[in-house]
């Protein structure tokens, strides 16, 4: 199965709570760290909940 590596581009400072609490569940929680995680319809949706905060690219 293939992976995603997630990136956390811009802060969650100014991000509603919703959003904030999603980019720590994938777990990022400084700027341009990077975390791999399995591609799966749950990681696909939570990750287009907060696509304007992140950079995703196929690993």
């Amino acid at each position: 199965m293939a992976n995603l590596k997630v990136t956390l581009v811009k802060s969650t400072i100014g991000a509603i709570p919703k959003h904030r609490r999603t980019v720590e569940a994938l777990g990022l929680n400084k700027l341009y760290k990077t975390v791999e995680l399995p591609d799966n319809a749950a990681t696909r949706g939570m990750v287009q909940q907060v696509r304007h905060l992140v950079k995703v690219e196929e690993a």
